[in-house]
């Protein structure tokens, strides 16, 4: 299992901090935050592509996924008029072609909040029409898009292990995977594992990260509630071999290199005593 580093909580450093600490602490690959003021696609279309492609070779720290910011302003393709919808997509093809060029495997996308007055129909009409149009130019990009599910505090579109199967029942593409974000099923008394075993071969990825009930917080692994060295075991037993990022985002923006030390530091004891 290859661990990552998630780059949301350094968006006040240089970007160049990123690879260098993926680096020196040990990360396998960089999970690429596409916001302001480093990654965001546009900046990166106009030229800063080159400079990001410059860090990748000077340390040897692969983008295998890029995560581009579109949960709130000005992107949500879940809500707003379809002159909106349609600015949100384009702005995610263009954030696909940059996933190309920086040669990450797979881009991130999560349905976000689709508004109050919202229906179900209304939900899954929107989201499949969004999803289906997305799916069909990663295709042609050669990019995997991975849907990853929200908490309930985040999102009422797209929440569960069972939002994926019907997604997967909608779109049928060898270019669109889920994914298990642990604190999302953990706060709404969902079993992690469940994901691993109704998915199969498209549960393609894992954002590690600690939680505790009654809120969204993602708190250093190993030091919430969510029985992790238990749940390390009972991944090593299944045999998952994918990617996991650790998923540190603006709690620890204070201090994103002591933390994003402690964070690998504490997953690798946990996965050594595992047995991995």
């Amino acid at each position: 299992m290859k661990l990552g580093l998630f780059t949301s909580g350094y968006q006040r450093n240089p970007l160049e901090d990123c690879f260098l600490d993926a680096k020196r602490f040990g990360y396998d690959y960089i999970e690429l935050w596409g916001g302001r003021p480093h990654a965001f696609a546009p900046d990166l279309a106009s030229g800063d592509i080159r400079g990001l492609n410059r860090l990748i070779e000077k340390y040897e720290m692969p983008v295998l996924g890029y995560t581009p910011e579109h949960n709130a302003y000005p992107y949500n393709f879940m809500i707003g008029s379809e002159a909106q919808r349609e600015d949100a997509v384009n702005y995610l093809k263009l954030s696909l072609d940059m996933a190309k060029k920086m040669g990450a495997d797979y881009m991130l996308v999560s349905p976000a909040h689709a508004g109050y007055l919202a229906t179900y129909e209304e939900i899954w009409d929107r989201m499949t029409r969004t999803l289906r149009e997305l799916t069909e130019y990663a295709e042609k990009v050669g990019v995997r898009l991975v849907v990853e599910p929200l908490t309930p505090y985040e999102s009422n579109a797209f929440k569960s292990a069972n939002d994926l199967l019907e997604l997967f029942r909608r779109i049928d593409s060898p270019f669109l995977v889920g994914m298990c974000d642990i604190v999302p099923p953990f706060v709404q008394h969902e079993s992690i594992m469940a994901y691993l075993e109704k998915l199969g071969g498209k549960m393609y990825h894992m954002h590690i990260i600690d939680g505790e009930q009654g809120t969204d917080s993602h708190i250093m692994p190993g030091e919430g509630s969510i029985p992790m060295p238990e749940l390390f075991q009972e991944l090593k037993d299944f045999g998952y071999e994918g990617t996991a990022t650790l998923e540190l985002v603006l709690g620890y923006i204070n201090e994103p290199r002591l933390y994003a030390r402690r964070a690998v530091r504490n997953v690798r004891a946990m996965m050594e005593q595992a047995g991995w």
